[in-house]
């Protein structure tokens, strides 16, 4: 095998793609292995190569991206016109479009926001809605409010040092408390 190894051979290594191998490329233009490694070192197939994927995945970013912007803008613009149509809508005053209007409005703004990589929901401030409604209708006698927020060990040990165990003939049976009377209006 003393044929000469053409230059497109280099050309013919990278469009094996992922099976290339220099074996392959022996094989196909009739010389060696070892001649295909040899002027394939000479040549610098492997930097060649590394250099190739990387702009190829420069330009295949550089593509997502550019597909990725047009899509937001498409996207802003429909949001843009949904707001549009909605307050149109909105400023007609005619009852039978305000429930089109205000949704047609709300998913626009819902969109846009979304586009712009704005939150499209306030899920931070549930927790501390939450939290306040829990403090102010479950608050226990006894108990003090900071407490009550620490959740600590003490106060449920304390409000069950106050609780009898049920069963335990040593212990005084609990008795409940009356309630208040209500007032009474001492004019009348």
């Amino acid at each position: 095998m003393n044929r000469k190894i053409p230059p497109e051979a280099f050309l013919y290594y990278v469009n094996l793609g992922p099976t290339r191998t220099y074996e392959a490329v022996a094989e196909h233009y009739g010389v060696s292995r070892r001649g295909v490694a040899d002027f394939a070192k000479r040549e610098r197939w492997q930097e060649r190569l590394a250099e190739l994927d990387e702009r190829a995945r420069e330009r295949t970013d550089s593509a997502a991206l550019e597909s990725i912007t047009t899509m937001n803008e498409r996207h802003l613009k429909i949001a843009k016109f949904m707001q549009g149509k909605g307050l149109e809508a909105l400023q007609s005053g005619k009852m039978e479009l305000l429930g089109r209007a205000t949704r047609a409005l709300s998913v626009g703004i819902e969109l846009e926001r979304l586009v712009r990589g704005e939150p499209t929901e306030r899920v931070d401030n549930m927790e501390h809605i939450a939290r306040r409604e829990c403090e102010r209708w479950l608050i226990k006698e006894g108990v003090s409010e900071a407490e009550l927020r620490k959740g600590s060990a003490h106060t449920a040990s304390a409000s069950e040092a106050n609780e009898p165990s049920a069963g335990d003939p040593s212990e005084p049976e609990a008795v409940e408390p009356e309630p208040a009377a209500e007032p009474t209006d001492a004019t009348g």
